[in-house]
């Protein structure tokens, strides 16, 4: 059966590999792993595989021990590779296989930080935007010379083929999967559930000065405005509003809620508003106009100039598609 639907998209698996880091497949087993009927939509069936039976090595010295095989991992609806053991080796032709009989049946194939060199093997990337963690992605590039490699950005969606950059991404990655499959608001609970922020850009640069959590302390300066700016996003915020509320010089403010988020503060707002819309967008019927206007862009025209140039398509057209998704058998 051919996986046409991301309402279809139940069962998920990841390749364990013998001398793996453990952190990639750890994000993988918390999003898609543990149950969560508090959110009330259908569980994952998440299935962690693995090309050797017995106990397989990994970095920190313990093992791990896969309940299922290749078989498993091939017939997934989402099929993942979240490292490779040693990039510089080509990945096992076994795992190779099993991956173009995946895509060739329409699953969902993803890989999160070295995993990219396995899908390019494949040939899975070849003429597609793809990244990487960026330590990786000269080499990449080398080996694999029709992939359109992307060092900046924390993760590429390529509707059916995804890659994502390495560590702290792979979670960025993980929920961005859960918020095509259920949308905003169960993807923002799993996120609450993990502690971590409930969307960063798959555009965002993975080079930032300080790890991007969600909102510093209150406490902080650079918190307490964003703090504030939460509570505001209807109305008009300017960067002056913000640095009286952090009691700091704007120059100041812009200068350390750059070093602590690894972005500017109207553009970190922005993405606020386009976060605030996406439930609305899902759950409501309300007018495009309205909902851009209630959660504090200007006008329409730029609200969907945002709302396209982050999301990727425009406001109308994602609500058709998650209500389309939401209504498929």
């Amino acid at each position: 059966m051919r996986v046409d639907s991301p309402a279809l998209r139940r069962t998920v698996s990841v390749l364990a590999l013998d001398g793996m880091a453990p952190f990639e497949l750890g994000s993988v087993v918390e999003v898609f792993g543990l149950p969560r009927p508090e959110l009330d939509v259908p569980r994952y069936d998440l299935r962690v595989c693995s090309l050797e039976r017995g106990p397989l090595r990994a970095v920190g010295g313990f093992t791990i021990t896969a309940e299922h095989g290749l078989d498993a991992f091939a017939s997934a609806d989402t099929v993942m590779v979240v490292g490779l053991p040693d990039v510089h080796e080509d990945p096992p032709p076994e795992v190779v296989a099993a991956l173009k009989e995946a895509r060739g049946r329409g699953a969902r194939v993803v890989s999160i930080c070295s995993g990219a060199f396995a899908l390019a093997s494949a040939g899975l990337l070849d003429g597609r935007e793809a990244t990487t963690h960026w330590l990786y992605a000269d080499l990449l590039r080398r080996r694999h010379p029709k992939v359109r490699v992307r060092a900046d950005v924390l993760y590429v969606d390529g509707d059916d083929v995804l890659t994502g950059a390495g560590s702290a991404a792979g979670l960025d990655m993980c929920l961005h999967l859960v918020r095509k499959d259920h949308g905003a608001r169960v993807a923002n609970a799993v996120a609450r559930r993990l502690v971590v922020p409930p969307h960063r850009e798959g555009g965002q640069a993975q080079f930032i000065e300080a790890a991007v959590g969600g909102v510093p302390p209150a406490d902080d300066a650079v918190g307490r405005a964003m703090t504030w700016a939460l509570a505001h996003l209807s109305e008009p915020i300017t960067v002056a509003a913000l640095a009286r509320e952090a009691h700091l010089a704007p120059r100041t403010f812009i200068r350390d809620f750059n070093r602590q988020t690894g972005t500017s503060p109207l553009r970190w707002v922005v993405t606020q508003r386009i976060m605030a819309a996406l439930p609305l967008l899902e759950d409501g019927a309300a007018p495009i106009e309205e909902i851009g206007a209630a959660v504090g862009f200007e006008s329409p025209v730029t609200f969907r100039h945002h709302f396209s140039r982050a999301m990727k398509t425009s406001p109308s057209a994602y609500r058709r598609m998650f209500r389309d998704a939401s209504h498929h058998p």
